[in-house]
């Protein structure tokens, strides 16, 4: 028996097209995944003679053919670069890296220091607060048994460490100079 295209179309399309809608969730992709599975069945059309269950096959297509897209679609962006034409530097350059420069590194160690540097102006007890819980990676329960203090006392500290870190950093001109320049 010879299967019509076009009642196949009719009987089975707004059901690949649905199909393709949910996949995709969005209008033009489903009707472009839509197409793609139209020219596959077309192209197939000898094979749909052996097939058993017609709207089983559709959707194979349907699923092969949009997963097909995905792939082809990750592959494409995972590779290539669209600059766009107003940008006034190489793309690449926007690129993160995975290694720091040494002008990054030679800013990081200029931070470092300045931080260092306030946090030895504060009283001991707050250095010390911040030297567990910051540098030595103490939890909280830790630095209260070798403070020998409670918890509470240990988070003030910590709080009122950190207060006055930040406002000797945004009194210090130099700091406010470094980290605007």
């Amino acid at each position: 028996m010879k299967i019509n295209l076009n009642d196949l179309y009719e009987e089975y399309g707004r059901y690949i097209y649905h199909l393709c809608l949910k996949l995709t969730r969005n209008k033009e992709e489903a009707e472009d995944v839509m197409q793609d599975v139209w020219l596959k069945v077309v192209r197939y059309t000898d094979r749909l003679e052996d097939v058993d269950n017609v709207k089983g096959w559709l959707t194979t297509i349907c699923m092969n053919t949009f997963r097909d897209r995905y792939r082809k679609t990750v592959r494409v962006n995972e590779h290539t670069m669209h600059q766009p034409a107003n940008l006034d530097v190489p793309i690449l350059d926007l690129v993160p890296s995975e290694t720091m420069t040494p002008g990054e590194l030679a800013e990081r160690n200029d931070i470092q220091n300045l931080v260092r540097e306030k946090i030895s102006q504060l009283d001991t007890i707050y250095q010390s607060t911040i030297q567990y819980f910051y540098i030595d990676q103490y939890s909280l329960n830790e630095i209260a048994e070798v403070m020998k203090v409670s918890i509470g006392t240990v988070k003030s500290r910590l709080f009122r460490a950190r207060n006055y870190l930040k406002e000797m950093l945004v009194t210090d001109q130099t700091t406010v100079d470094y980290v605007t320049a």
